[in-house]
C-alpha cells in the first residue's frame, strides 16, 4: 500500500540549484513509486525580488551579492552545470548571462497550478532561462513557456497582462518566509519535514523511504 505524501517545492525559476534539486527529487520519487504516491506543488520564492526588468549581469551580480571573483564565479557555474547534466538538464549560462526579476513567472506558475500541469511549466521556465538564456521577466518568453507546457497561450497572456494572482503569490511568499524558509530549494513534506538544497537522488530517496515508514 502506497503512502500519500504532500510535497511543496519552494524555489525560484532563476535558481540553478533548484534545477538540480528537482531532478534529484523526481528520480527519487520514481525509485519509491511502490511506496509513495506524491504530487509536487511548486511554491514561490524570489531570490532577487528587487531586480529591475532589464536584470543584471550574472558575474557582476554574484560578485556584488556574495563577494565572488570572476574566477570563482566561473568555477561555481561549471560545477552547477555538471550537477545539472547529471540529472539530464542542459545549462548554457555563461559570463554574459543575466539575472532577472521572476515575479511574473511565479504568477504564471500559480495559474498553472489551478488549470494545468504546473511541473511542465516549471521545467519549461527552467529551460527558457538556463538553456535558452531568455528572460523570465519578458511576457513573450513566459507565454512561449506556457505553450511548451501545453497550456493555453491566450489565457497565459491574459494572466500576465492583467496582473492576476499577484496578491496570492505575495501572500504565499510571506507565508513560506514566516515558516522559516530563507533559501531554496526547500522541499517540505507533509508540512513537517524539510529537505534543503540541491540534494542528489539518493538523499531524497532515503528521506522519502523514512518518511513513508513513519506516515
Amino acid at each position: 500500500m502506497t503512502k500519500r505524501l504532500k510535497i511543496d517545492f519552494v524555489s525560484d525559476v532563476s535558481c540553478p540549484w533548484c534545477v538540480v534539486g528537482l531532478g534529484g527529487l523526481e528520480t527519487a520519487l520514481e525509485r519509491v513509486a511502490d511506496l509513495v504516491d506524491a504530487e509536487i506543488h511548486f511554491q514561490p520564492f524570489e531570490l532577487n525580488p528587487d531586480m529591475p526588468p532589464e536584470g543584471e549581469n550574472i558575474v557582476e551580480h554574484v560578485g556584488r551579492k556574495y563577494g565572488a571573483t570572476r574566477e570563482q564565479s566561473a568555477a561555481n557555474r561549471q560545477a552547477i552545470h555538471d550537477r545539472a547534466a547529471a540529472v539530464g538538464f542542459t545549462m548554457a549560462t555563461d559570463e554574459n548571462s543575466r539575472i532577472y526579476n521572476t515575479f511574473d513567472a511565479h504568477r504564471l506558475l500559480h495559474w498553472a497550478g489551478l488549470v494545468g500541469d504546473q511541473k511542465a511549466l516549471k521545467r519549461a521556465l527552467f529551460e527558457a532561462y538556463f538553456t535558452e538564456n531568455d528572460s523570465p521577466a519578458e511576457h513573450e518568453v513566459l507565454v512561449r513557456a506556457a505553450m511548451k507546457a501545453g497550456l493555453d497561450a491566450h489565457a497565459a497572456h491574459e494572466v500576465l497582462t492583467s496582473g492576476r494572482y499577484a496578491q496570492e503569490v505575495r501572500e504565499a511568499e510571506r507565508a513560506w518566509q514566516a515558516a522559516g524558509i530563507s533559501s531554496v530549494p526547500a522541499v517540505v513534506i507533509n508540512d513537517r519535514y524539510l529537505i534543503s538544497g540541491g540534494q542528489p537522488a539518493e538523499y531524497f530517496e532515503q528521506a522519502l523511504r523514512q518518511i513513508a515508514a513513519e506516515a
